[in-house]
């Protein structure tokens, strides 16, 4: 399998939207070995879809390579793509995990969207593709909880 990345190597200017962010997937250079690959996003922004203020969050995404693993650059620019894009905490989260599962289609994934307070209230979003493979070892995602002023 030959691989051609998109971004990597050069300038590279923000995608004008999540739906238009290309993602790249090389091959996977262990594809016999079960492994977890973890990227960690602690200033992750979109905007609020009713006031147009922006949404900061802590997104944790963990998964278990199949074929292909997903390339950081592109993953940052589709992650950054988020910054004018207006969507619901929910939507986000569990937007960026399926379409990762969606174009990668790794073994297994998780993602784990710990959003700072709107309106007084933390909203934390957690989805995964499906039951993680077995023996397939899953550290914490070492987000606290929220605990304000504590």
């Amino acid at each position: 399998m030959s691989y051609t990345p998109s971004a990597l190597g050069q300038v590279s200017a923000l995608p004008a939207s999540p739906a238009a962010a290309v993602l790249d997937f090389p091959p996977n250079p262990r594809p016999g070995a079960l492994y977890l690959v973890r990227f960690t996003c602690p200033e992750f922004t979109s905007l609020c879809p009713v006031t147009g203020q922006p949404d900061f969050a802590h997104l944790v995404i963990d998964y278990a390579p199949a074929a292909t693993i997903v390339e950081s650059k592109s993953l940052k620019l589709f992650l950054a793509a988020f910054r004018n894009h207006a969507a619901f905490h929910e939507d986000c989260t569990v937007g960026i995990g399926q379409r990762l599962v969606g174009e990668m289609a790794p073994r297994w994934l998780r993602i784990g969207g710990y959003w700072y307070p709107r309106g007084g209230i933390p909203i934390d979003v957690f989805w995964q593709s499906g039951p993680p493979p077995e023996g397939l070892w899953l550290p914490d995602q070492g987000v606290p909880g929220y605990r304000g002023r504590g």
